[in-house]
């Protein structure tokens, strides 16, 4: 008996273990299988869209739901350039065109590039003396041989220029750098007297120096800060078409060590100096090598200015960072860009998203530079190189005429080109381009003194770049090329955010700081 009872406890004993030991097991499984089916942590974002189909800045939603396709990720921690900022540029054709129209479409114009809830513009460009986008010839320094400039006067800005950035600098809440650069000395300082081409003389370098200065201080008195300078537009010339001066890099050397910089660092040492300001590429690297050759060729050089029109497709990257490279502690700045050769598309903003537009290199660049010269999109155009120049180590990035007429002047030499903003004086009507919201979809939200981050993508078809701003809130910035719809699924510091890009769009997604409060 006490043998029977002793082998029924045990047998008791041992299916209790068993159903005990199944139990845990089952709970076990239950708990990795909904661990499993839990969803990651919700990234909260904000997600604007601009796209062929029509959305223009448009706020578009996250989809948790959904399966992604490309994975991005996010790594804050590791940083990269200091933004200066993105924007465009002050011309006489701008200013004026401006001044045609009602006041109501006037302060329309300028609040969608300068105001909180437009652009917000914080990098922007100038002209010292005529350009190309002026309605004549002209020069502050119209005097012949006035070696010490006592006639040197800014009237000529005071109808047009100087109202259209006083009125911008009321509107801006948080103010924007300009950038001043001469296309040409006037043409009594020149070895062919004559606006275009021809090279300034060794005899007038300090008088050409003393120039620089002068503007500053007749621009500042107008309460109009200048924070850079750029020693010459396209000192390679434009085959002497409209107003330029030839340099070759060691007289542009020559001028800035023993002229121009000591000059400046005297009167004006708060401002920058920018060498080349030209086409990236090559010729870029050469220049560079010269400027940045030793400690005394670029003491006086704060950093190097670089313009677009080498290519329609290629952003050149690998220069970009050949000059970053050189000098890592000196500025890199974009400082023109725009649809040249082109007459602008009147409310047609499909044109803008098709592959039809040309440039100058279509017709008249050499046999050789034909291939980077291919017929392109121009919103693709915009939002492919300012990615690719963030992505090189490239600071700040302008814009050439913020507006234009549907003729795209005025241009005193006809040379017609688009802006972002074309307006029609005589009806008094604005059309906002694509080209505006590309722009906007940067300016907007990258801040001065934010940093680029680093980043991963899944997709090389999809372009993408990423800063954080001084407010740790982060900036991710989409551009699909595709004709299909991508599904993204945005990963930092483990948690998600989803969403779909539409075929052919930018997108901007805006995630505010993580950091707890």
């Amino acid at each position: 008996m006490k043998l029977e009872n002793s082998w029924l406890y045990k047998e008791k004993r041992i299916h209790k273990m068993i159903v005990m030991r199944n139990i845990i097991a089952g709970l076990i499984s239950l708990i990795m299988v909904s661990a499993c089916q839990m969803k990651p942590d919700k990234l909260n974002g904000t997600i604007y869209e601009t796209s062929a189909a029509g959305n223009k800045m448009t706020e578009v939603a996250t989809n948790d739901e959904i399966e992604t396709e490309v994975a991005i990720s996010i790594f804050p921690e590791k940083q990269y350039q200091e933004i200066i900022g993105f924007g465009g540029s002050f011309t006489e054709a701008s200013a004026y065109l401006l001044n045609q129209l009602s006041h109501a479409n006037r302060q329309k114009i300028l609040n969608a590039y300068f105001s909180d809830k437009g652009a917000r513009y914080s990098l922007t460009r100038t002209h010292m003396n005529s350009c190309d986008f002026s309605l004549n010839n002209y020069s502050y320094a119209a005097v012949a041989d006035d070696m010490e400039l006592k006639h040197f006067s800014i009237q000529e800005d005071k109808d047009d220029i100087i109202p259209m950035i006083k009125a911008a600098q009321k509107i801006s809440a948080e103010g924007f750098k300009i950038i001043a650069s001469p296309w040409t000395a006037p043409p009594w300082m020149k070895d062919n007297n004559d606006w275009r081409g021809g090279k300034l003389l060794p005899k007038y370098y300090d008088t050409w120096s003393l120039f620089f200065s002068k503007y500053i201080t007749a621009y500042a008195e107008e309460e109009i800060p200048i924070w850079a300078v750029t020693v010459e537009n396209e000192p390679l010339g434009n085959n002497s078409n409209w107003e330029s001066m030839h340099y070759t890099a060691e007289e542009m050397v020559e001028l800035v060590k023993n002229h121009l910089g000591p000059k400046l660092k005297g009167d004006h040492p708060e401002v920058k100096i920018l060498g080349y300001d030209q086409n990236r590429g090559e010729e870029l690297k050469e220049w560079g090598d010269i400027i940045y050759k030793d400690e005394a060729s670029s003491h006086y050089f704060d950093g190097i200015a670089v313009h677009w029109y080498a290519s329609t497709i290629d952003w050149m990257g690998e220069s970009l960072n050949y000059i970053h490279q050189l000098a890592p502690g000196k500025l890199l700045i974009q400082t023109e860009a725009c649809v040249d050769a082109e007459v602008p598309h009147w409310k047609d903003d499909q044109w803008y998203w098709s592959k039809e537009a040309t440039d100058w290199g279509w017709d008249w660049a050499p046999e050789e530079q034909k291939k980077d010269h291919p017929k392109y999109v121009p919103v693709y155009r915009y939002a492919r190189d300012i990615i690719g120049c963030l992505n090189s180590n490239v600071q700040g990035w302008v814009d050439w005429n913020m507006v234009l007429d549907r003729q795209g002047g005025p241009n005193w030499f006809k040379n017609w080109c688009t802006a972002p903003v074309i307006v029609d004086p005589e009806s008094d009507e604005v059309y906002f381009t694509p080209l505006y919201y590309t722009m906007a979809h940067f300016s907007k939200f990258m801040r001065p003194e934010s940093k680029r981050i680093d980043w991963s993508c899944s997709d090389s078809d999809l372009m993408v770049t990423a800063v954080q701003n001084k407010d740790k809130s982060i900036v991710v910035a989409l551009l699909n090329m595709n004709d299909s719809e991508k599904s993204i699924s945005i990963k930092l510091n483990e948690k998600t955010l989803k969403t779909i890009i539409s075929p052919k769009a930018i997108q901007t997604i805006v995630i505010p700081s993580q950091e707890k409060n």
